[in-house]
């Protein structure tokens, strides 16, 4: 106790603004259930394993711990499996899966010799006490970013519930028998609370649900409520209400009185549906969509190190996904692992580890990859009830979202993302991480130089040079190998349509088309329209191609299943047949070749009287967005003296049919002029609009200063190339890794669902001579891995 006294000066009482931590290790993936406990510093309130505890007392020599240990319960032999009801994990009524009770011991420890004292205490320093209330009563920082419940938002009270209009017609709807208006709809049924007209609802990705007749109805007639039938009892709050103006669920104060006007008694009912919030329940509850997650198969458990799998923080695949793919190459393993210890990380880490990426990337490392953490799961339910194989509980990476999603208003949600766009935002982090020591920085495995090569008719050629980490491919239906099956297909679909019936799952028929098809789209001509010819002084058609100026060792390639049809997005129903070996030798782009002319710079730009304006680019912007040509959007604002875009439309729309509407402006001697035939080119080169004015504006109007302004610029120049291209930092491509064209297939990351901002990621890694399926938190040998229906396919180059 003097020994506690003696160090009262370096215990603080949190204030509620304090981040305290007290589930997880900052540097490992221990917790308060790990053999050794949690440590908690009573300075700082960061927490530690036994292991760790050690290295933060040498390092900030704070002494004094809240030791916080768990140990599990014994549980009853008849306990009960309980379905959840709600959409939450850890709450009442939310997913339970027969979770363990444990029993908590909380001491007082004093370091370095481990002296404990118990707790609660009176003799323990009032401050003491204080503290350790404090800690034990606030929630924990790792819950509080995480923010890890799933639960579905309560629903708010319809703004068209209390004045809702309804019509009557005399209708009276039946206890059943119930039946779509429009179709032979007889289940997910929505009756219309204005007009009491019957309709099924929404058809869901997978084709099952309706056919949209209620969502049609509510369009030609703007009636705003529907309740789901078969949801409707005696309990009216549970019932399913739909508001198509404000798009979600929601509650009617008033449904008893709306359904009683169409002759409906609650009472009595008896429920027969799924509400939606259910449907979504037992989608994350059964969790076996289809041959991604290789469902129905019996699979073999993996554990030791390179098989730990990541627990779901809530929408979180699309982040396991990658790591897991990612921790699987050499790069990152030597980096964050091999060649990287725990202790020498958090040493040279700042004060709070939690918010150094390098740090969370070691331990995030270190729990994939050592093994300590894949191990078999507890039994947590009796055996004998259960036919699923025991599982590993995986480790949850927390801090590694917390840190890496600090600086992205997207993924620091708990939404579902666009695992493309994550990759790219992660590979950009870990850059910026390891710029003091570029030579330990992993991303560059990845990266690649691609060379644009512009050819216009005058004969002579302009050449682009950038660097990227993915290879984007469209990918090119009309190659599909099995053209007879899809033609006998849709000619089966379009009999079944007009007897009013659907295909079954077992009869679709899906395009096969090869991998080798996908890259060259990539190497074809490409026609550029209206490009400006500095050799001819005009507009003319140049032809685009490119290739890579080198080969990375690995190589990660992008399928573009993603596509607008109109404003709608829509994923390509598409298999990729995808070889265990490709050879991309033929890609290789070779620069200026003998006998090639370079397009020349244009020459100087007249000048006119001082005094005329430069075009305002606010009203020049929203004119072009009305479909205007930016030259006559230009030359409007100019013309208008700035006034503004009401002023410039009505000139544009005066002066259209002008016969120097189309030549070049002329500019003023003090303000930096932009020439649109060089933005053009700029554009073609795959930069937007926005930024190529931006640096040649920078660059004096010279197309090459632009280019290098460009790539020198990635904070600044906000790029906007290809969804797939990263801010690159220099426009050469040397000291990148280069080798043979030849890459053997090592990951694959496939996508489950209509958007990638819905659904769920798997990923496949082959390892140590088989294939592994990575479901978050499920590791296990791969049967049948669906090389077929990758979104992102990671090539490890095989050694020349």
């Amino acid at each position: 106790m003097e020994l506690l006294r003696s160090n009262l000066s370096r215990v603080r009482i949190p204030e509620p603004t304090n981040r305290i931590y007290k589930q997880e290790c900052c540097i490992s993936f221990d917790s308060p259930k790990s053999e050794g406990g949690l440590f908690i510093d009573m300075n700082t309130f960061l927490a530690f394993s036994k292991e760790c505890v050690i290295w933060n007392y040498e390092k900030t020599r704070n002494p004094v711990y809240l030791h916080i240990k768990q140990t599990k319960k014994s549980i009853p032999e008849d306990r009960p499996l309980k379905k959840p009801t709600r959409l939450a994990i850890g709450l009442d009524g939310g997913f339970d899966n027969n979770e363990p009770e444990y029993e908590e011991t909380v001491s007082i420890v004093i370091l370095p010799d481990f002296v404990s004292l118990p707790f609660p205490s009176v003799e323990l320093p009032e401050k003491v006490r204080l503290a350790v209330d404090a800690i034990l009563l606030a929630d924990g920082a790792e819950r509080k970013e995480q923010l890890a419940s799933w639960i579905a938002d309560k629903k708010q009270v319809s703004a068209f519930a209390t004045n809702l209009q309804q019509i009557d017609d005399g209708v009276v709807i039946p206890r059943s028998g119930w039946k779509c208006c429009k179709c032979d709809k007889t289940d997910n049924l929505w009756l219309n609370l204005t007009d009491g007209m019957i309709f099924c609802g929404r058809k869901n990705w997978d084709g099952s649900g309706g056919n949209n007749h209620a969502v049609e109805h509510y369009k030609e007639t703007n009636y705003p409520l529907a309740v789901k039938l078969g949801t409707i009892t005696a309990d009216l709050g549970a019932a399913d209400v739909f508001s198509y103006p404000e798009d979600e669920s929601v509650e009617d104060p008033l449904l008893a009185k709306h359904l009683a006007f169409f002759g409906i008694d609650f009472s009595s009912l008896q429920k027969t549906e799924l509400t939606t919030a259910e449907r979504e329940l037992d989608q994350n509850t059964n969790f076996d969509w289809n041959r991604i997650q290789e469902s129905g198969q019996e699979m073999e458990p993996l554990y030791g190190p390179g098989y730990t799998g990541l627990v779901n923080l809530g929408n979180s695949c699309y982040l396991a996904s990658i790591m897991q793919v990612v921790f699987s190459t050499q790069s990152f393993c030597s980096r964050y692992y091999k060649n990287q210890n725990l202790k020498l990380a958090f040493e040279t880490a700042p004060a709070d580890p939690t918010l150094d990426l390098n740090m969370q990337l070691t331990k995030l490392g270190h729990g994939l990859l050592s093994g300590k953490y894949s191990i078999p799961a507890e039994e947590k339910a009796d055996i004998a009830r259960s036919t699923t194989p025991i599982k590993q509980e995986g480790i949850p990476p927390r801090m590694f979202k917390a840190v890496i999603a600090a600086s992205h208003p997207e993924f620091s949600t708990m939404r579902q993302q666009d695992v493309l766009e994550f990759f790219l935002h992660f590979l950009d982090q870990v850059e910026r991480a390891n710029a003091v020591k570029p030579e330990l920085d992993p991303v560059k495995s990845f990266k690649f130089g691609i060379e644009e090569r512009l050819l216009c008719s005058s004969e002579k050629v302009a050449y682009n040079k950038r660097i990227d980490y993915i290879l984007s491919l469209n990918i090119p239906l009309h190659e599909a190998t099995n053209k007879e099956q899809l033609e006998a297909f849709l000619k089966l679909k379009a009999e079944k349509s007009l007897e009013g019936k659907e295909v079954s799952g077992d009869e679709i028929v899906r395009p096969r088309v090869p991998l080798e098809a996908c890259l060259a789209t990539f190497s074809a001509p490409e026609e550029v329209q209206d490009f400006y010819s500095t050799a001819l002084n005009a507009k003319t058609t140049a032809l685009k191609t490119a290739g890579l100026t080198s080969f990375p060792d690995y190589l990660v390639l992008h399928m573009r299943k993603f596509i607008m049809e109109g404003w709608v997005p829509k994923k390509l129903d598409v298999y990729i047949d995808v070889p265990d070996v490709i050879d991309i030798s033929h890609m290789r782009s070779n620069g200026l070749q003998a006998g090639e002319e370079l397009l020349p710079e244009e020459a100087g730009v007249r000048n006119v009287e001082p005094g005329k304006p430069s075009p305002n680019e606010d009203i020049v912007s929203q004119l072009a967005a009305m479909g205007f040509n930016y030259l006559h959007c230009q030359k409007a604002a100019i013309n208008t003296a700035n006034a503004g875009v009401e002023e410039a439309m009505t000139w544009l729309l005066s002066h259209m049919e002008d016969p120097d509407i189309n030549d070049p402006i002329e500019h003023t001697s003090d303000q930096p002029f932009v020439d649109e035939s060089k933005v053009d080119t700029l554009v073609s080169f795959g930069f937007s609009k926005e930024v190529a004015r931006k640096a040649l504006k920078a660059s004096g109007g010279n197309i090459e200063n632009a280019t290098e302004w460009i790539f020198s610029h990635p904070d600044g120049s906000d790029l906007d190339m290809d969804a797939t291209s990263s801010s690159p930092s220099c426009a050469a491509d040397a000291g990148l890794p280069d080798g043979g064209g030849r890459y053997k297939l090592k990951g694959i990351v496939s996508h489950i669902g209509t958007s990638t901002h819905c659904g769920h990621y798997v990923a496949h890694v082959h390892k140590d001579g088989r294939w592994v399926i990575f479901n978050d938190d499920k590791v296990g040998a791969s049967i049948d891995p669906p090389k077929d229906m990758g979104y992102l396919y990671f090539f490890e180059r095989l050694n020349s």
